[in-house]
């Protein structure tokens, strides 16, 4: 069922391609209602000929079209981009970033210095790559000037690429940015290490990705189809005195628990960091 809702893009990437087709396939926005701009116009021509959306090439054209604004875009490109639409703002449009580290004050601040007139209400959110299949994690905070019902529509419009949480603090938005917005690239490492295992034990490179990937992709269907914890799963595989035992036991003296929550820890400070950086 179509929102009704004029969307508009800044910023043409594969994030925005991601949502773009997820809200067409759901159905939930029709490609009509659907605005981009982008620096590269080959790009922007390509999106228009495969989703058949409208393209501009200013930031100001899609905002003055647009009832919900989404900055999808680098965060050194965000005062630009905002500059370009900052007159055209006001209560009735409404911001979507998923930036990291670009705080809503930090955005706030930015209008500001550009002229705003009355600021639009802004919402944060946090996807990840696996969005592009429809497969991925949001985390979302909204401020508390974004209306319940604006909260829900946008919601569900990620939801159309995945799963989201809806969170109480703007500020753990760096704790998602740092376990599910980086935590594709630590599984990507942990396959390809099963790959190189796989091979060394005399598996073609063909077959060990396939069975790594099954296996990483497997264990988490299983694990996101039952209400077991992931120790209950354990148990399930590791039979005393058996192989997994063995593989576990090398893990847990080489600290595997523990590197990787220093890993999404060191994640989590950095993107602390950028979002102390206005």
């Amino acid at each position: 069922m179509d929102t009704g809702r004029n969307i508009g893009f800044i910023g043409a990437g594969n994030m925005a391609e991601a949502l773009i087709n997820g809200f067409i396939s759901s159905g939930l926005v029709s490609p009509g209602r659907i605005f981009a701009s982008d620096k590269v116009k080959e790009r922007l021509l390509w999106l228009a000929e495969r989703y058949e959306i409208t393209v501009y090439n200013k930031n100001y054209e899609v905002a003055a079209n647009s009832d919900i604004i989404f900055l999808t875009i680098k965060p050194q490109d965000v005062e630009a981009a905002l500059k370009d639409i900052a007159e055209l703002m006001d209560e009735t449009k409404l911001i979507v970033s998923v930036m990291a580290g670009k705080t809503i004050d930090t955005l706030h601040s930015i209008l500001e210095r550009s002229g705003v007139g009355t600021h639009p209400p802004i919402i944060r959110a946090m996807p990840n790559t696996p969005a592009l299949i429809r497969e991925g994690a949001i985390g979302l905070y909204a401020e508390g000037r974004v209306k319940e019902e604006d909260v829900t529509l946008v919601k569900r419009l990620f939801g159309s690429v995945g799963v989201v949480v809806e969170l109480e603090e703007e500020g753990l938005l760096n704790t998602v940015t740092a376990l599910s917005g980086s935590g594709p690239a630590y599984v990507f490492l942990l396959i390809e290490a099963l790959i190189e295992a796989g091979i060394r034990g005399g598996l073609t490179p063909d077959d060990a990705r396939t069975l790594a990937v099954q296996t990483v992709a497997g264990a988490g269907r299983l694990l996101k189809k039952t209400d077991s914890s992931p120790e209950e799963l354990i148990k399930r595989v590791a039979s005393p005195g058996g192989t997994t035992i063995a593989g576990l036991s090398v893990l847990e003296k080489a600290g595997f628990k523990d590197i990787i929550l220093k890993t999404v820890e060191a994640a989590k400070r950095r993107a602390e960091e950028l979002a102390e950086e206005d």
